[in-house]
């Protein structure tokens, strides 16, 4: 059975655990990880999320929930917040998009526990 942990292609192109990945949960206080920044990018008019040697290009819903990413919110409090933000989507379907991107941002090491 293979598993079903992140891996990154660190260590020659073999597959290992990503280091700076964590479960993200209810209780998870999120923050953006030193090595990243969110930034405007004016020609495109988009938000963009830095990091060494690449970026991510985020819509405006992604780049609130980065913007909420600052190691004091719950990560069910940034749902709370998205949600009324949001008033329109289900608040199952925003809870849902919630964890998936920062279950995608954890797994790239973009985001870390306050403690860490």
């Amino acid at each position: 059975m293979r598993s079903t942990a992140p891996t990154s292609s660190r260590g020659g192109g073999r597959a290992v655990p990503a280091p700076d990945r964590f479960v993200v949960a209810g209780e998870t206080r999120p923050r953006l990880a030193a090595k990243a920044r969110l930034r405007w990018d004016r020609t495109g008019e988009r938000y963009m999320l830095l990091y060494p040697e690449r970026g991510l290009v985020l819509n405006a819903t992604a780049a609130d929930v980065v913007r909420l990413c600052t190691g004091e919110l719950t990560v069910s409090a940034i749902v709370e917040q998205l949600a009324a933000k949001y008033a329109s989507q289900p608040r199952a379907d925003v809870e849902q998009e919630v964890l998936t991107f920062l279950s995608r941002l954890s797994d790239r090491g973009l985001i870390t526990h306050p403690d860490e």
